[in-house]
């Protein structure tokens, strides 16, 4: 018995999925911190506190560095050891007049150094050599980690660990350990304090310690519980609208409880004495620590390390202008990917980067934010919201939904292709011939007999035929809807590109698949002849001429030696090209294409529909410039060509476009409109934004996935940072506002229902401002941005 096609396999798979989804669970963001807080002094009245990081230097690599969150004008402290004072650390941990630093992470055996605060000049000591930890955390006088499972601690003198247990977490408070353990998500403190035998029963994901007391997020309800000493719970419980809100990462200090919110937000208890300063309330941050009174965390802005509290100069310190916001480690080696900018933190060779958290993925729409930004999607305003298990168990099941209609779009498409019923060209669905060629023959005869306008000619084949070298593969340089495309010369100078469709040797077999071919590249070739040779803008390739000599179908265009913008984006080596190498570049080149598209849809006569809008059909000049290509496959919104009444009669609206770009609407009923072309461009913004192809397979899975279901989820969850090119730079803060801009654009462009899609000319507004603002950040202005701008509004 033969095995079963590879397409059921898949299709088996993925009805697993659908009956039995996964489930969410929520995870720290960093095990390993690479920022700490240091509190050195004799007394607690008169400690200083130092912020603690591992800091970028000016070549490749980074260093362990101290500054005072109190004095800004002290200048930091290294630390390093051995000879040439390299720093191989991949974690940082402090306490009261110490600093720990252990790595690095990608070793077997790592080193734990240890150094005295209090003795400046003192040399370090090695107080850990062993296995890898999996966790690391610091606290009092001592630090503790993770050890295959196990919690293994240096100088404590607090009570007995225990050996049986495996623990996932670990936290280090002022007397007490605490600990998750290992599959129950229980917590356990051991030591000589309040916090321990007060313990919160039941599972829970997130853990932290502070001087007085520890907190816990509960898995499932995203509650926040605190025990410990009576007093510090009065000053520092938390605000009970922390209960069912999705958490990131939980910071204690000495009667302070801060927060990292699932949208990267942070709020702090108690507010009087460390509320998040009004300059970065509104802003997302990486990673979050907690010492004293001290709070300080790392903007996802530009990576800065900003400190506040009590202490603190001014109320608010920058102290870093860029720190590590967690480990570096191999791109290779992060099953969750990266965060986004983070290669540059870490030297930019072999290919080293910041991971991701794996296992937290809060459902979207847990995410509301409070008063750093509106909500993603305008309609759920004033709703009132569910619970993150409602939200979860939804959002499986949608996305169980949209694997099966995936699953089962693939099957058709295999077995089509298996049978032999239709072609394919890079993932284009083409339109199934309607009628005869006869039909075609006549609505070309037609435009024809009208004679060439103004600004197309028409040129002889043999002409054509010695520019290209009689078609030779040698002047190849693509294909387009309808046929091959060839780089020539022509006699007067001019360098085109000719697309020649395919020519069917009258000697050879002919069959039904090649007779239909046939027809759908007459059909093409009609549509685009007739579309060009009435549009003129500057973002649209021009088209010189035409050939329809002797059975030939051949169209001539002006020549974009810079090829598409899909092969800069997914096929070039390093350096990126000059248009995608910054965000402001690539935004403008957005906005570029975006005008063809409005110009079809509100300038030119009647209307025009692409239907094939994608990257490889964005071409670029030699200035840069974006110009839309191929219309083999546009429609006029009247179907009709010339004041041919029968025209809509021979070539109905079909389903027609490429895999990945087309409109799930228009794919599902074949109700095309100009918003089906919102949609696939909504998705060249996502390939820009993301860097990532429209369907891609990752390494350890055999599933493809689309950039829509990958990107847009962390978009309309305020975290436009996760899906964004890691090989380019962060933004800056004035960028990364525009460019969270258009990510909102884009997770509008290719909502489900057309309806509720932005026009074309809305979508250019959008840009326009985006770009605008980039500019103005460049001239030192301040320009706002709202989120409400991309909710169908142009004011």
């Amino acid at each position: 018995m033969s095995p079963p096609p590879p397409y059921l396999l898949l299709l088996s798979f993925l009805a697993l999925l659908v009956l039995f989804p996964p489930l969410l669970l929520a995870s720290s963001s960093f095990p390993l911190p690479t920022i700490a807080i240091a509190a050195v002094g004799a007394n607690a009245t008169s400690r200083n506190h130092l912020a603690c990081a591992l800091v970028p230097t000016a070549g490749a690599g980074y260093e362990l560095s101290c500054a005072s969150v109190a004095n800004r004008s002290a200048q930091p402290h290294n630390y390093s050891y051995g000879v040439g004072g390299s720093t191989p650390f991949s974690a940082v941990v402090a306490g009261d007049g110490y600093l720990c630093s252990a790595g690095p992470t990608e070793s077997q055996t790592i080193s734990m150094r240890w150094w005295d605060l209090n003795k400046r000049e003192a040399p370090s000591k090695r107080v850990y050599w062993g296995a890898a930890l999996s966790a690391v955390s610091g606290g009092g006088e001592y630090v503790c980690g993770l050890v295959e499972q196990r919690i293994k601690c240096w100088r404590w003198t607090s009570g007995v660990l225990p050996e049986g247990v495996g623990f996932s977490a670990v936290a280090v408070g002022g007397g007490f350990v605490c600990g998750l353990v290992a599959g129950t998500g229980e917590v356990r403190c051991y030591g000589d304090a309040d916090a321990v035998g007060r313990e919160p029963r039941g599972r829970h994901a997130l853990l932290a310690a502070g001087e007085r007391h520890a907190c816990a997020v509960k898995a499932g309800s995203g509650e926040v519980v605190c025990w410990g000493e009576a007093a510090a719970l009065a000053a520092a419980a938390p605000s009970p609208r922390v209960v069912g809100r999705a958490v990131s990462s939980v910071a204690v200090g000495d009667a302070v409880t801060c927060v990292l919110w699932g949208n990267w937000t942070v709020a702090c208890w108690p507010e009087e004495v460390a509320a998040v300063p009004p300059s970065v309330a509104r802003q997302q941050f990486v990673a979050l620590e907690a010492k004293g009174k001290v709070v300080c965390g790392v903007l996802m802005s530009d990576y800065s390390l900003v400190c506040w509290g009590g202490g603190v100069a001014g109320g608010m310190s920058k102290v870093f202008d860029r720190v590590l916001p967690g480990p570096c480690a191999p791109s290779a080696s992060c099953p969750c990917g990266v965060w986004s900018g983070s290669a540059p933190l870490c030297g930019g060779e072999g290919g080293a980067a910041i991971c991701y958290p794996c296992g937290y993925t809060p459902p979207p729409m847990a995410l509301t934010p409070t008063s750093n930004s509106s909500a993603p999607i305008s309609q759920s305003r004033g709703k009132r919201r569910p619970s993150d298990l409602v939200i979860a168990l939804i959002s499986a099941g949608i996305g169980s939904g949209f694997m099966a209609i995936f699953a089962a779009i693939l099957v058709v498409y295999c077995l089509r292709r298996r049978l032999g019923s239709s072609t394919q060209d890079s993932g284009r669905i083409h339109a199934e011939p309607t009628g005869p060629a006869p039909r075609v023959e006549r609505r070309l005869s037609a435009l024809l007999s009208k004679g060439p306008n103004t600004t197309v000619e028409q040129f002889p084949l043999v002409s054509l035929r010695a520019a290209t070298g009689g078609f030779s593969p040698s002047h190849r340089i693509g294909s387009g809807s309808f046929g091959t495309v060839y780089r020539a010369s022509l006699p007067d100078g001019r360098e085109v590109a000719i697309k020649r469709a395919e020519h069917r040797d009258p000697s050879a077999p002919s069959s039904s698949s090649a007779a239909a071919r046939r027809v759908n590249h007459e059909a093409a070739f009609v549509s685009e002849l007739t579309l060009l040779s009435r549009v003129n803008h500057k973002n649209l390739v021009r088209l010189l001429g035409f050939c329809a000599d002797g059975g030939e179908r051949i169209l001539v265009y002006e020549f974009m030696p810079n090829g598409t913008l899909h092969d800069h984006l997914h096929k070039r080596a390093a350096p990126l090209s000059p248009p995608l190498a910054s965000w402001p570049a690539r935004l403008r080149l957005a906005l570029g294409a975006a005008r063809a598209i409005e110009y079809m849809h509100t300038y030119a006569v009647p209307p025009i529909i692409h239907r094939d809008i994608k990257s490889p059909n964005i071409l670029l000049d030699t200035s840069w410039t974006a110009k839309v290509s191929d219309f083999g496959l546009s429609l006029l919104n009247d179907l009709s060509v010339d004041g041919d009444d029968n025209a809509s009669d021979d070539e109905p609206c079909v389903t027609a476009g490429t895999v990945g770009y087309m409109d799930p609407e228009y794919y599902r009923l074949q109700h095309l409109t100009d918003k089906s072309d919102v949609y696939s461009f909504g998705v060249v913004l996502l390939e820009l934004l993301s860097g990532c192809k429209v369907i891609q397979r990752f390494e350890g899975s055999g599933t493809p996935k689309n950039v829509v279901d990958v990107t847009v989820p962390h978009i309309e969850a305020d975290r436009v940072h996760r899906v964004l090119d890691i090989r380019l730079p962060l933004p800056t803060p004035g960028e990364m506002e525009a460019v969270a801009y258009v990510g909102y654009l884009a997770a509008d462009c290719v909502r489900p229902a057309g309806r509720d899609r932005p026009t074309m000319s809305e979508v250019v507004g959008v840009l326009e401002r985006a770009v605008a603002a980039c500019e103005e950040q460049d001239d030192g202005g301040d320009a706002v941005l709202s989120r409400s701008g991309t909710d169908g509004s142009t004011t």
